[in-house]
């Protein structure tokens, strides 16, 4: 019996942490949402919109592969900083794009 209590609890426990987890990882999203409402931050489609124009060559869509695109693996935003990292795959090399989210100026590259 109290083995079957035992292991009820340690379900409970590892179910319940994942949702702590993904509570902790939307703080980002959260403080993107209210910084682009207040108006300290441009929306997130406008930055990858200058950024996919950067970038030199196309990016990838989901229905047709291009042999040399840019695959668009997803967004990071730092409130810190007020900057997104935008994560690209081209030929197996990660480029990594930050920009200011407030001027929408390109501050790195890195590949």
């Amino acid at each position: 019996m109290k083995r079957i209590l035992a292991s009820l609890v340690l379900g409970c426990t590892l179910i319940a942490t994942p949702s702590v987890a993904l509570a902790q990882s939307n703080s980002a999203q959260d403080a993107a949402r209210r910084d682009t409402q207040a108006g300290k931050a441009l929306p997130l489609r406008q930055i990858e919109a200058i950024v996919f124009q950067s970038l030199g060559a196309p990016v990838c869509s989901n229905s047709s592969r291009q042999a040399d695109c840019y695959e668009y693996l997803g967004p990071a935003y730092d409130p810190s900083a007020v900057a997104y990292r935008l994560k690209f795959m081209r030929n197996s090399r990660v480029t990594f794009v930050d920009i200011d989210a407030r001027t929408g100026r390109v501050l790195r590259r890195s590949r």
